[in-house]
């Protein structure tokens, strides 16, 4: 039986009640054991007491060594069953986060912060960043730096189509690798709920730890150290004098003039915390990216060279810090650094790491950033069986030798569930092609020209789109479709819609890129009706001459007629029916001019006062 949405969400459904079994069963066996080892405990300490008690010392001592060797056993499995619970647990997030995903299940999709940037041509108008938006959908990423670069590659359009390929060839072949992808989340999850943040372990590796001349200090405390051990034992086989004071007391003054106090504690705590998620998911994927001749290894064999490790690194620093944090025992770090250098040894130490992690760490980043945002679209596409692998035509396959073509069928909106989403056909075949759209209120206008756009963004991302066919040349993508005035620009919003339309008039008029696709809403609505259909017509007339095509919205039926004046334009349509006293809409589009309105029935239907023949 072919993949569909329904039964992917049938096939997760049963995963996730199956987990919920296997869970119920582990916890119930973790409180058992949690009473075994109170009766064990008790159990013990009575029999060793009494055996005490009664005299029999040998027999005690063994009953001693046996009770905490049972002891020790069964802690040691029920840690390792609470591990595996916790684990477990997360696994069922993710495979309910999955089901949510499918569901366009808001709530129960988790959401990091991010908002649309400032000025962005399309951000803002496709619902791509934000809440309930594409990347709210998408989003798996484990690092601050990969949800960057998934959000590159939704809105820096289009890239170059080698990178390009290479992206969906790394989409594709983790499309199968659901464990990969999934547990690529849960190494993150397990070492803790916050992000890998790039910037913030950078500020951290790039603090200065130590102090200037530390080598040389450290190699005067190792010989001072080495000479105080040397007289000691000298003085104690009573071979010279206790001239050893006078080296340690040197050592000792040296030692307090360069001693950190618990700032260097501090500071290798904070280098250990951001480090070890780091080193996991790095870790982790090395395990996975040394199969030959896949575009997994091929983009992770920088970090396969000698003396790049990130694992070791992070376990070395692990180390490091294991050693520095005697800080928090004074009379052990007291002894250690009588004996020798020890704080000054590991402080050298974490330099070394340090210097080593921030030489990498931009290559580190931006290879992981790369695997999460791949792994993202994987996820959406396995998610999504019947979503279409578009195909871009290039030079060789563009039709007619037309420099810009767009093509779909059955093209449908990926955020709008699938009970309620409505496909619909699309061809824009040269430059200067213009689909004027006319319709009713609420009939589909908008959500169409949405539609279109954030599949384009799939599409050049190099995820699969919500079509049964998609065809496409490289183009820039431009939109006019939310426009808000500005109270503290001191914008209205009218002149905010000339400001954007000027934008995308201005992008399309270069023809030196890729060329544009345009997406315009209710153009010039923030005026009146004699000036905007003035300012219409030499608007879409100028579009119709430039390096773009794309959709145009209106409520002005008079620019229908524009098919006459404007070689590359056509007219198309949707439309709504009145049943039983309200208005119904089939959301389809239809070529030529939109035959009805609404707006005076609209208002009719909601009891505000109409002209009976009007209406």
């Amino acid at each position: 039986m072919p993949l569909t949405p329904v039964t992917k969400a049938h096939s997760l459904t049963r995963l996730v009640a199956k987990l919920d079994r296997v869970i119920v069963l582990a916890t119930a066996s973790s409180s058992a054991l949690t009473r075994w080892r109170l009766i064990l405990f008790i159990v013990g300490a009575i029999c060793t007491v009494a055996l005490y008690k009664m005299g029999w010392y040998q027999v005690g001592n063994g009953a001693v060594t046996a009770f905490v060797v049972l002891f020790l056993i069964v802690a040691g499995y029920h840690n390792r069953l609470e591990s595996r619970l916790h684990r477990l647990r997360l696994w069922k997030q993710i495979k309910v986060v999955h089901l949510a995903r499918l569901r366009l299940d808001w709530l129960h999709i988790p959401a990091r912060p991010l908002s649309a940037p400032e000025h962005h041509p399309y951000a803002k108008d496709l619902d791509l960043v934000g809440p309930h938006s594409l990347l709210h959908l998408l989003d798996t990423t484990v690092s601050s730096h990969g949800q960057a670069r998934l959000v590159a590659w939704l809105l820096e359009q289009p890239p170059g189509p080698d990178q390009w390929v290479l992206r969906r060839r790394l989409v594709q072949e983790l499309i199968p690798r659901s464990l990969f992808r999934d547990r690529l989340g849960l190494e993150a999850q397990l070492i803790g709920e916050q992000e890998i943040n790039g910037r913030r372990l950078e500020a951290v590796l790039n603090h200065a730890v130590g102090f200037s001349h530390l080598t040389t200090v450290l190699a005067i405390q190792t010989l001072l150290a080495a000479i105080t051990i040397g007289l000691g034992l000298s003085a104690l086989l009573d071979w010279l004098p206790s001239y050893w004071m006078w080296s340690f007391a040197a050592y000792a003054l040296l030692y307090f003039w360069t001693d950190q106090g618990e700032e260097l504690l501090e500071h290798a705590v904070g280098v250990h915390f951001e480090l070890e998620k780091l080193g996991a998911v790095l870790g982790f994927v090395e395990r996975h990216a040394r199969h030959s001749h896949s575009a997994l290894a091929d983009l992770w064999a920088p970090l396969l060279a000698p003396g790049v490790n990130p694992p070791q690194l992070a376990r070395q620093a692990a180390r490091t810090l294991h050693a520095i944090s005697v800080k928090a025992h004074p009379v052990i770090h007291l002894i250690a650094n009588t004996f020798c250098p020890w704080d000054l040894w590991f402080t050298y130490r974490l330099q070394r790491i340090q210097a080593q992690v921030v030489a990498h760490l931009p290559t580190w980043m931006d290879r992981l950033a790369e695997v999460e945002a791949a792994s993202a679209l994987a996820t959406f596409a396995a998610l999504h069986p019947s979503y279409r692998w578009p195909d871009p035509l290039t030079t060789d396959l563009q039709r007619n030798g037309a420099q810009a073509r767009l093509s779909a069928k059955d093209l449908a909106h990926p955020l709008i569930p699938e009970t309620h989403r409505v496909p619909n056909d699309l061809a824009l075949e040269t430059l200067g092609a213009v689909l004027l759209v006319t319709g009713s209120n609420m009939s589909g206008k908008s959500t169409f020209l949405r539609t279109l756009g954030i599949n384009l963004c799939l599409a050049q991302a190099g995820a699969p789109v919500c079509a049964s066919l998609f065809e496409w040349t490289w183009v820039r993508l431009a939109t006019c479709i939310r426009v808000d005035d500005s109270l503290e620009a001191g914008l209205s919003f009218f002149y905010a819609e000339v400001k954007r339309l000027k934008a995308l008039l201005d992008a399309t008029t270069d023809r030196s890129k890729a060329p544009v696709v345009f997406l315009i809403d209710e153009i010039f609505k923030g005026t009146n009706n004699r000036e905007r259909l003035i300012g219409s017509r030499s608007y879409i007339s100028a579009l119709s001459e430039s390096n773009g095509f794309g959709l145009v919205t209106t409520h002005d039926l008079e620019l229908t007629d524009l098919d006459k004046t404007v070689p590359g334009l056509r007219n198309a349509h949707f439309q709504e029916t009145v049943e039983g006293g309200s208005l119904q809409f089939d959301y389809k589009l239809r070529p030529g001019p939109c035959p009805t309105t609404n707006a005076l029935r609209i208002m009719e239907l909601e009891g505000l006062p109409v002209p009976p023949h009007q209406a």
